[in-house]
């Protein structure tokens, strides 16, 4: 049987084995970015190892050059179109800009571009701008669905059946606002989509420095509360929650190893 198999960073950053392919999401591997600070363990040196990176949007929290400098030069990345022009310093790597609709095969995984509600602006510093992507990725049997930040909107329901869906459930306020989605929003794309397993991601990993002492309700609300809300959304429904565990390797599928 062929694995799949999912570890989490933290924020929206995963490993994802699909047969002999490994899937980099939104690598974030520092443990500072400007005011943001990690609060759970630094991803290890073989968090990098990957074949691919699928790069959602072109926040800096997702398209981190610094962390993606960390990678192998010789790993594919698939970035949203117009995201090369903030890439500069990796003009020597294989950089693939796509947009919704867009189809390729790359290092043995099947990628279909999803779109996604979220804004694409880089900013503050750069007028880039790309579309926010979501990202279904298929290899060895498995079908995986990646919807990257986003708010509801009726295409997320249309992308099933799923092995695995990696949805987002958090962020850091003082709201969610219309572009990302709430642990009960998630809960009910990940059903809607006929996922067997959903991983959430996007929360519990970085807090804005100073905000859990001024904000507690909010800290508690948007970053502690996020993956029991989740888990109790999915009780009694065919999707099984996975446990939210930085660096804890899941097999779901496969070799144990």
């Amino acid at each position: 049987m062929s694995t799949l198999a999912v570890t989490w960073w933290g924020h929206s950053s995963a490993s994802i084995e699909l047969g002999a392919a490994t899937v980099g999401t939104d690598p974030l591997l520092t443990d500072r970015l400007a005011h943001l600070v990690r609060h759970a363990p630094t991803p290890p040196a073989h968090a990098r190892e990957v074949d691919v990176v699928v790069i959602s949007h072109l926040h800096g929290d997702h398209l981190h050059l610094a962390s993606l400098q960390r990678l192998d030069p010789a790993i594919p990345l698939v970035v949203p179109r117009g995201a090369a022009a903030v890439m500069k310093k990796l003009r020597q790597r294989t950089i693939l800009e796509v947009e919704p609709g867009d189809r390729l095969d790359v290092s043995g995984v099947r990628v279909d571009v999803r779109p996604a509600h979220h804004d694409g602006h880089r900013l503050p510093r750069s007028r880039a701008v790309g579309p926010a992507l979501g990202f279904v990725l298929e290899s060895g049997g498995h079908r995986v669905w990646y919807p990257g930040d986003t708010g509801d909107a009726d295409h997320l329901r249309s992308v099933g059946p799923v092995d695995l869906a990696l949805v987002p459930i958090g962020g850091w306020g003082p709201s969610l606002g219309d572009e990302h989605l709430g642990p009960e929003q998630a809960a009910d794309v990940a059903v809607a989509n006929q996922a067997r397993w959903a991983l959430p991601v996007h929360h519990g990993t970085f807090w804005p420095w100073g905000l859990r002492r001024v904000a507690r309700g909010n800290h508690e609300r948007l970053f502690i509360g996020p993956a029991g809300r989740f888990a109790v959304a999915l009780e009694d429904r065919p999707t099984t929650a996975l446990p939210a565990v930085h660096g804890r390797r899941i097999v779901l599928s496969g070799d144990e190893s």
